[in-house]
């Protein structure tokens, strides 16, 4: 008969059995494991090491073609914008490169008849109406509204007023008056829908570059990014366009324009205007611009037909 004390002995049996395997096993094992896992330990942080420096390399060689875009603008650019107005146009994504970009604007002699920024405010689809408003109160007896589109978008609409006050218009039509001119940009100031100095707007521009950058990404991003290229567009049809953009993908401004076939033929893009080297490419996109009215996608985007476009004589 099976007692207590048999049950005892057993379960100290099967737990002594485990313990003698456990040690064994672990005798027999833990050389070749433990040289295993040291030798990945060793091998992980060799790869780490490496990783580091060519990230340091890569950076040092990034920081050298930064500089190497800054001298060859200094040898490139003079010149090249001596007689030409430009107004500066920033949208709110592409605020970060603006003073970049007007740098090397300046740097070519190009007259710069003012610098607007846009706010959110401005791309917000909840002031569509508002802005439909705005731009029949803001208008002045040479800035009228007719001939402004009328399907209702507000962005496109105000867009439209504003590019008729900030570009040249087209011949046989009057000129804005600077009074009419500072009125219409310090009614959208006073709004908050942008940021200017009316005063500092000298005149109408033959040509505008539009600072943009990456696509907007809140549950409004779709609209936001339309009313974007409704904003380009507008100016588009009023003068010499410059795209000066942050990237190529995801809807941004430059994506769009670049896959559309019709506004590519007019509008000038730069997908890396954040850098040195796309700035410098900027100028050079807006010389080709008013030098032989064509426009050129270029960049470092797989979308991009080059690096920069030919170099003016």
């Amino acid at each position: 008969m099976i007692n207590f004390r048999y049950h005892v002995v057993s379960l100290t049996a099967v737990f002594l059995a485990l313990a003698i395997g456990l040690v064994v096993g672990t005798a027999a094992l833990n050389g070749p494991v433990a040289d295993s896992l040291e030798g990945q330990v060793t091998g992980l942080r060799k790869d780490n090491q490496n990783w580091r420096q060519t990230v340091s390399n890569m950076e040092k060689q990034l920081g050298m073609e930064e500089k190497f875009a800054e001298e060859m603008s200094q040898v490139v650019l003079p010149g090249t914008l001596t007689g030409r107005r430009v107004v500066v146009l920033s949208l709110p994504n592409g605020r970060d490169h603006t003073e970049g970009v007007l740098k090397k604007l300046q740097l070519g002699g190009a007259t710069i008849t003012g610098r607007v920024d846009l706010q959110d405010k401005f791309i917000n689809p909840d002031n569509n109406s508002n802005l439909l408003e705005l731009a029949v109160t803001a208008a002045r007896p040479t800035a009228q509204t007719t001939g402004l589109p009328g399907n209702g978008h507000g962005v496109e609409t105000s867009s439209a007023l504003l590019a008729s006050v900030l570009l040249d218009r087209t011949q046989g039509t009057a000129p804005v008056s600077d009074a009419d001119r500072r009125a219409v940009l310090a009614a959208y100031n006073n709004a908050g829908y942008l940021t200017t100095d009316s005063n500092k707007v000298t005149g109408s521009a033959e040509a505008v570059v539009v600072v943009s950058g990456q696509p907007y990404v809140d549950k409004d991003s779709e609209k936001r990014d339309e009313s974007v290229v409704k904003i380009a567009e507008q100016f588009d049809r009023t003068g010499s366009i410059v795209v000066a953009g942050n990237g190529s993908v995801g809807g941004n401004l430059v994506s769009v324009v670049r896959g559309d076939p019709v506004l590519a033929q007019t509008i000038s893009t730069v997908d890396n205007a954040n850098t040195g080297q796309g700035q410098l490419v900027t100028s050079l996109a807006l010389v080709q611009q008013l030098t032989e009215k064509k426009a050129g996608q270029y960049g470092v985007g797989d979308n991009a037909a080059s690096l920069l476009p030919r170099l003016p004589q």
